[in-house]
C-alpha cells in the first residue's frame, strides 16, 4: 500500500476539483475530446490508470492527460493537499519549506544550490548559463560574491536565498509580471507569457475553470475566497537536483449546484528544466453509471521545458515523455489505492 506521504506529494503537484455543476459528462468527453478508445475506457473503469500524450503547439511543450476511476470520496483527496510534513518524507524530495505569511528569511533554511551550479554561476552570461536565471539575477550573484574567498558556496547560497525571498514577495505584490524573463539560453523566455499559454490548455479537462484561470492570470488584482500556500522544494529527478518555488491555492466554488473544492499548484521558478509548469486535476463525478459513488480523477500535466527542440532535443523529448507518462500512471494508481483503502 502506498504511504500517505506519497499521496500528499501527488496531491500537492496537482489540482483537485470536486463536484460542481459545470462538469461535462466525463465518458463522452474522454472519447470525443481526448480520443480514448473503448479498451482504454474499460481499463479506467477497472481501476487502471490511463495516460495519453496530447498534441502540443511546440516541441518544448509537454501535455499529458491522465485518468483513473476512484472508489472513494473527493473530500478525502482534497484533505491531503496542504500537508507539507508528509511531502518532506517523499523519496526524491531533498528538502521542502513552507513560506510564512509574510515570507521570512528563515523560511529558506535548506534552500541551496549544488556545487556544480555554484561553479557555473560565476561564468554565467546572458544566453549561456546552466542555471535557469534572468540576466539581472546573474549579475547580482556575480557582483555580490567574493569569488576568491574560501566560503564561496555559503555566499552564493545566501544571495540565492535572498533572491528567492524577494521573488516571492514581489509576486505577492505584482503577480505574474514579477516572474521576469529567463536569459540562460539563446532565446529569452518570458515566464508570464508562457504560463498563460499553458493555462489556455486547461480545456483538456472535462470541467470549466474560469474562476481559477482568472485568479492564476490576474493575481493579486482579483478576488477569490481562498487559502494560499507558498512553498519551495528541492527535488532530484534523476538528473540535476532542482530548486522550485510554487504557489498553491485552495478555494471552494460557490456553484449553485453544489460547492466544489479546487486546489492549484503553479510554478513560480525552477533552477533547471521547467521554464513553466502547471499541473491540473479534477475529481469528476461518474454520471455514466447509476448509483456509482466513485469519481474519475482526471489530470493534466503541462510544462514547457528547455532542450527539447532540434534533432538531439527530439530524442531527449521522447525519453522525457516516456518517463513522465510512466510516472503519472504510477501516481494515479497510487492515489486510487490510498483513497480506496480509507
Amino acid at each position: 500500500m502506498v504511504t500517505a506521504a506519497v499521496v500528499v506529494a501527488l496531491a500537492l503537484s496537482t489540482v483537485a476539483l470536486c463536484g460542481g455543476q459545470r462538469a461535462r459528462e466525463p465518458r463522452a468527453f474522454f472519447t470525443k475530446q481526448i480520443g480514448l478508445s473503448d479498451d482504454e475506457m474499460a481499463a479506467i473503469d477497472r481501476g487502471n490508470a490511463v495516460v495519453k500524450v496530447l498534441s502540443s503547439r511546440t516541441p518544448a511543450e509537454i501535455l499529458l492527460f491522465g485518468a483513473v476511476h476512484v472508489e472513494g470520496t473527493p473530500e478525502a483527496y482534497v484533505r491531503l493537499a496542504f500537508d507539507m510534513s508528509r511531502l518532506r518524507r517523499l523519496p526524491g524530495y531533498m528538502a521542502v519549506g513552507r513560506f510564512s505569511d509574510p515570507p521570512a528569511p528563515s523560511d529558506l533554511n535548506g534552500f541551496s544550490l549544488e556545487p556544480d551550479d555554484i561553479t557555473s554561476v560565476r561564468r554565467c552570461q546572458a544566453g549561456r548559463c546552466s542555471v535557469q536565471l534572468p540576466a539581472d539575477a546573474m549579475r547580482v550573484l556575480q557582483q555580490a560574491v567574493d569569488w576568491s574567498a574560501a566560503d564561496v558556496g555559503v555566499q552564493v547560497n545566501d544571495v540565492a536565498r535572498k533572491m528567492a525571498l524577494a521573488l516571492v514577495r514581489r509576486y505577492q505584490l505584482e503577480g505574474n509580471g514579477a516572474l521576469g524573463t529567463y536569459r540562460d539560453k539563446d532565446r529569452p523566455v518570458q515566464v508570464a507569457e508562457q504560463f498563460a499559454s499553458l493555462l489556455s490548455r486547461s480545456d483538456a479537462l472535462p470541467i470549466s475553470l474560469p474562476e481559477l484561470n482568472g485568479y492564476l492570470l490576474d493575481y493579486p488584482d482579483t478576488t477569490l475566497p481562498h487559502e494560499s500556500l507558498f512553498y519551495w522544494e528541492k527535488i532530484d529527478f534523476g538528473l540535476k537536483p532542482t530548486l522550485r518555488l510554487n504557489h498553491a491555492i485552495a478555494y471552494q466554488s460557490s456553484d449553485p449546484g453544489g460547492a466544489a473544492w479546487v486546489v492549484a499548484v503553479k510554478q513560480l521558478y525552477a533552477s533547471h528544466y521547467f521554464q513553466v509548469a502547471l499541473d491540473l486535476a479534477a475529481c469528476v463525478p461518474d454520471t455514466g453509471h447509476a448509483g456509482n459513488t466513485g469519481f474519475y480523477l482526471v489530470t493534466l500535466k503541462a510544462s514547457r521545458q528547455d532542450g527539447l527542440t532540434g534533432l538531439r532535443g527530439s530524442l531527449v523529448r521522447r525519453r522525457v515523455v516516456s518517463r513522465t507518462r510512466a510516472a503519472q500512471e504510477k501516481a494515479l494508481t497510487s492515489i486510487r489505492m490510498a483513497l480506496g483503502a480509507q
